[in-house]
């Protein structure tokens, strides 16, 4: 075996100080294994699997430190950037949770560069992984001020206020708000297919949602239909409204809705915990739990409260 074909599968450690063009101090967190929900296929949905990690981070070199833990990169930052990332939201792709990995070891001010290599082990009688490797001038916002997401207000209507005359009036009155608009519904008035496998049911009825959610944007053309909490993002703050299409969200969720997509009021109240909302307006249909602030109307109502 040659040296490069040893290196590529050598631990990272060993790749980052052949490598290195500098003079820098390592730490190393080695065969870190957890079990997480994770992958892109249908069967790994449901399932826990073992994920094993292995990170090196590179730092400046600090000369003295008087054994004062507070001047050194803590190892537990790099297992609370890993922990942070696997709680953030459901993953599919190992190339994806090692990015994000990196990028948020690369936040703290002692760290230059970080090799990541994440490795399926159940998956067969062998292990899957990837590596990268990112560096403090490579990493996207390095340097530059955080610009937190806007609070949206978000907005249920029920099929009676969706096909109310008030409707075009509504959204007219909630683009002249200051807060983001997302519109939430629920399934349409037609009854869905019917499984007796719960996790198809669930599927078929966050479908049925979204097919809804098109229908209500088609009635106007400001109304763009979102998925993603990227895509959330980017619309709020170049003041879009969006029609939320529920599936991604809520099945990549780590601590999901315990509602049933049937439940559409309860689904709206959780999502819009979920992005700190500034107000859940329930038009058509009574108020659910919820810790944000809920605002009722029944619909008939031509000018919101």
């Amino acid at each position: 075996m040659t040296d490069d074909i040893r290196l590529a599968f050598a631990h990272p450690s060993e790749r980052a100080e052949a490598s290195s063009q500098t003079p820098c101090d390592r730490i190393s967190l080695r065969d870190y294994v957890v079990e997480v929900e994770i992958g892109a296929f249908q069967q790994e949905r449901g399932h826990l699997q073992r994920v094993r990690f292995n990170v090196v981070v590179e730092v400046s070199p600090l000369g003295v430190i008087d054994d004062d833990v507070d001047r050194i990169l803590s190892y537990d930052k790099v297992t609370e950037a890993i922990g942070t990332e696997l709680e953030a939201e459901r993953i599919n792709l190992l190339e994806t949770l090692a990015a994000r990995v990196a990028e948020r070891i690369l936040l703290e001010p002692q760290a230059e560069r970080v090799f990541v290599r994440i490795e399926k082990l159940d998956r067969g009688p062998f292990s899957l992984g990837v590596e990268i490797v990112r560096a403090r001038d490579g990493v996207s916002g390095a340097g530059q001020t955080h610009v937190e997401a806007p609070h949206p207000r978000v907005v249920y209507l029920s099929n009676e206020a969706m096909a109310s005359p008030h409707f075009g009036g509504w959204v007219d009155q909630l683009a002249d708000r200051d807060e983001p608009l997302i519109i939430c519904v629920g399934q349409a008035d037609v009854a869905a297919p019917q499984s007796s496998n719960a996790l198809a049911q669930r599927r078929i009825d966050l479908l049925a949602i979204e097919q809804n959610a098109w229908l209500l944007a088609s009635r106007d053309r400001r109304c763009m239909v979102v998925g993603t909490r990227t895509e959330l993002d980017w619309a709020m703050k170049n003041e879009q409204i969006c029609v939320w299409a529920p599936s991604k969200i809520v099945l990549d969720a780590v601590d999901g809705p315990s509602a049933s997509p049937r439940a559409a009021v309860e689904l709206a109240a959780w999502f819009a915990q979920e992005m700190t909302a500034t107000e859940l307006l329930v038009i058509g249909a009574e108020a659910p739990a919820s810790s944000v602030p809920v605002c009722v109307m029944d619909g008939t109502q031509q000018a919101l409260s």
